[in-house]
């Protein structure tokens, strides 16, 4: 089907009471507004890049200090930026509560008073150039789901039932409507309805403040197409869609990966790729993953998705000293295939707690990783469903422990991500935290795994080689310089090697390249006999590793791995 027919059917079983005609007003403004673009030669870059996680704010104070880091970010090696939250919003859940989707928060911007669109344009489209010039991508943060209760047409929503906005939002007087719809926010929310002190109630899945968008109405689907296609338009090379597992609505079920939701999905991507194929729109879906691939369908939804149950699993494997969790994560039984186009994201931390919901792990899973590694009581979530605290802080600051992790993250599938700072073992930020639980009037410990760099400290510190944080930074910027010439961990398959279970060996292969990684995952040093003596390997990267040549073997000291590549 060509883009009409296809946004046709989407429109048949979404509103089949809705008249076609509204939709082919919105193609008709949006072939005006947008021009169609060629298809990219490039579409499937998201497959090639490192991603670096980031707050414009906490990283270095605005657009203008982000752009002075820049070359500091292409020499780490990274090249895909994660912008967090930048759009407009009272900043009461890091940004994920927008007020207005077509604006850029304005201290961002370098001013805290308002600024016209053609300042946002210039300031965000200076940003864009200097990265695009440096061949990094760009993409941020976007909540599709719901939106910050100061949000001009809730504002206007609340003021009565009769307004003409009310039905952009999902209103009762009944708390009972939606009661099978999991509280996603236990032990901080006790309620998914928020009183609007009239009678009436609004529906939120998130924090109260944030009201859940009625994708019922077609206004609001075409609405935030548009929010789409505005930073698109601009140059902004794709978007992490917050929370979609929640799109759609439906009494009686847990309003989770509803059918609808994917035909929603479904839309927005069509919508992007009728003006530019190769936009990439990247699920943020807490979910099993057969439940994920739901969101990459036949290659027309999302392009990829976040393996969250990856991420756990790879902390267990450290501390249970066996490759058992990821093999069985990574198997077909837990992980179907994905269509050709789609990827994985992988990550070891990112601004949220190092989740432990039962969604994706099992009840003795959880607590296995939250007693391995929840070091300090105040760093629980959500009574034991998680864990907020930085890698380093996971890892004890124990340097082969951190380098170990990493080996997993950037060598076994998919795309990984770098959270900011990681890569200098930044710890804990408690005064950040202190000062969020003030701002926001919510004691959510997630803070504690954000905050601001000190640029000059760290500066100092990177100068000092037996300091901590460059011990930290040399070995990941080392890895990830090994990693960037080579496709085969972003597009190769992976096929696991017999080795006894505190070793995590395994090929990463592609028509063109061949590479073996392994990982010691035991506390103690480990020997093995090199498997494929019939071939020369080229050292690509290891860490803690001898080799005995008169003996065939490879030496892993404690925590120890190698990445080679095979001739």
């Amino acid at each position: 089907m060509n883009t009409k027919e296809s946004l046709l059917s989407y429109w048949h079983i979404l509103y089949p009471q809705e008249p076609v005609e509204m939709l082919h007003t919105f193609l008709s403004k949006i072939k005006n507004l947008y021009a169609p673009a060629n298809a990219s030669t490039d579409a499937d870059w998201y497959k090639d890049v490192v991603v670096y996680s980031l707050y414009v704010d906490l990283f270095n104070n605005d657009f203008n200090g982000l752009t002075s880091k820049l070359d500091y970010l292409q020499n780490l090696g990274v090249s895909c930026l994660w912008l967090l939250p930048i759009l407009d919003s009272p900043m009461r859940d890091a940004g994920f509560d927008i007020r207005n989707y077509d604006h850029i928060r304005t201290d961002l911007l370098g001013t805290n008073s308002a600024e016209s669109k053609e300042t946002q344009e210039e300031v965000f489209g200076h940003f864009l150039e200097e990265a695009h010039h440096r061949k990094l991508k760009v993409i941020f943060d976007i909540a599709v789901n719901h939106c910050s209760d100061e949000h001009p047409l809730f504002k206007e929503a609340r003021k009565s039932e009769n307004n003409p906005y009310r039905d952009y939002f999902i209103w009762s007087k009944n708390t009972n409507l939606y009661k099978e719809a999991r509280l996603l926010f236990k032990g901080i929310e006790d309620s998914n309805w928020e009183s609007n002190g009239d009678g009436w109630h609004y529906f939120h899945r998130f924090f109260n403040f944030q009201p859940d968008w009625n994708y019922r109405n077609p206004e609001v689907l075409f609405q935030m197409s548009e929010n789409l296609l505005y930073w698109q338009r601009l140059g902004v090379d794709g978007f992490r869609a917050d929370a979609i597992p929640y799109l759609w609505k439906e009494e009686g079920t847990s309003c989770e990966n509803l059918s609808n939701t994917h035909i929603l999905v479904k839309f927005f991507r069509t919508v992007l790729d009728y003006i530019k194929p190769g936009t990439l729109l990247l699920a943020e879906a807490c979910q099993k993953p057969n439940e994920v691939v739901k969101y990459l369908g036949d290659g027309d939804e999302c392009h990829a998705a976040y393996h969250f149950p990856l991420m756990p699993m790879m902390f267990k494997a450290i501390a249970a000293e066996s490759a058992a969790p990821v093999k069985e994560t990574l198997s077909p039984a837990v992980t179907p295939e994905i269509p050709e186009s789609a990827q994985w994201f992988t990550f070891l931390r990112v601004h949220d707690e190092l989740s432990l919901e039962l969604v994706y792990v099992s009840e003795e899973d959880r607590k296995f990783i939250h007693d391995n590694y929840c070091h300090q009581p105040e760093w629980d979530f959500r009574v034991g469903e998680g864990i907020s605290a930085r890698l380093s802080e996971l890892m004890q600051r124990n340097p082969d422990k951190i380098a170990l992790a990493y080996s997993l993250m950037l060598t076994l599938t998919g795309t990984p991500v770098v959270y900011y700072g990681d890569e200098f073992g930044k710890l804990n930020d408690e005064q950040y935290y202190k000062e969020q639980i003030k701002l926001t009037g919510k004691d959510d410990t997630r803070f504690l795994v954000r905050g601001r760099i000190d640029w000059q400290q760290l500066e100092k510190d990177l100068k000092d080689k037996e300091n901590f944080r460059s011990r930290i930074f040399k070995t990941i910027s080392a890895m990830l310089d090994a990693r960037r010439s080579l496709k085969v961990f972003g597009r190769g398959t992976t096929v696991f090697i017999n080795t006894p279970d505190y070793l995590l060996a395994y090929l990463r292969e592609t028509e063109e390249e061949k590479v073996l990684v392994i990982n010691n995952l035991s506390s103690q040093q480990q020997t093995f006999r090199h498997p494929f003596t019939d071939n020369n390997l080229i050292v690509l990267y290891v860490n803690g590793f001898q080799m005995d040549t008169d003996r065939n073997e490879m030496r892993f000291d404690p925590h120890g791995f190698g990445w080679f590549l095979i001739l």
